[in-house]
């Protein structure tokens, strides 16, 4: 499935885990209008590309790129349904954002609140310092579950727990385990 900051609103419940049991990619996602399997442009940093793929009864979003007022839309597309055919959760990975503003934040926040009355959990892992910097500001890391990375957001069984995940204390001079992981 094909995804972009510009027409995202294609994203489905297309594909699921392969029949070796490997997740199955469900679309990549280029710049507005671009069609077709693609990897990040280098000398564009700042564009927003999304992937869905699904591992078992977990929605993986990937982001990439920025995510502010401009770019805002297509990941909200991409959230928006993804709540659906046997999902429980959703992992937004944001190992590869390197932006995001209020919009993008308000985004999340909105995704999560969309998800819960489905009985699905919206969690984040692999955020940058400056976006974990953004959700301890804000108060957000009290209201969303923030792992360190994807490996242990899928390890991690799901189940309530602190707002920055297992380990964090949701003080804001703790920064949870994202801020701990990073060098």
């Amino acid at each position: 499935m094909q995804l972009s900051a510009g027409d995202a609103g294609d994203a489905g419940d297309e594909g699921d885990e392969g029949s070796r049991g490997k997740p199955e990619t469900e679309g990549v996602a280029g710049p507005a209008g671009a069609t077709g399997n693609r990897s990040p442009r280098a000398d564009d940093p700042g564009e927003l590309r999304i992937d869905v793929r699904r591992t078992g009864p977990v929605r993986i979003v990937s982001v990439e790129g920025e995510l502010d007022r401009d770019s805002a839309h297509g990941l909200r597309t991409a959230l928006a349904g993804l709540s659906e055919d046997g999902v429980t959760r959703i992992l937004v990975d944001l190992t590869g954002l390197g932006f995001c503003d209020s919009t993008g934040l308000n985004v999340l926040l909105r995704a999560r609140q969309d998800a819960e009355p489905a009985g699905v959990a919206l969690e984040l892992a692999g955020l940058r310092p400056a976006v974990v910097r953004l959700f301890a500001v804000t108060g957000a890391d009290t209201v969303l579950r923030i792992h360190p990375s994807v490996a242990a957001a899928l390890a991690a069984d799901g189940g309530p727990a602190g707002p920055t995940g297992p380990t964090g204390s949701g003080r804001p001079d703790d920064l949870g385990p994202a801020a701990r992981e990073q060098p």
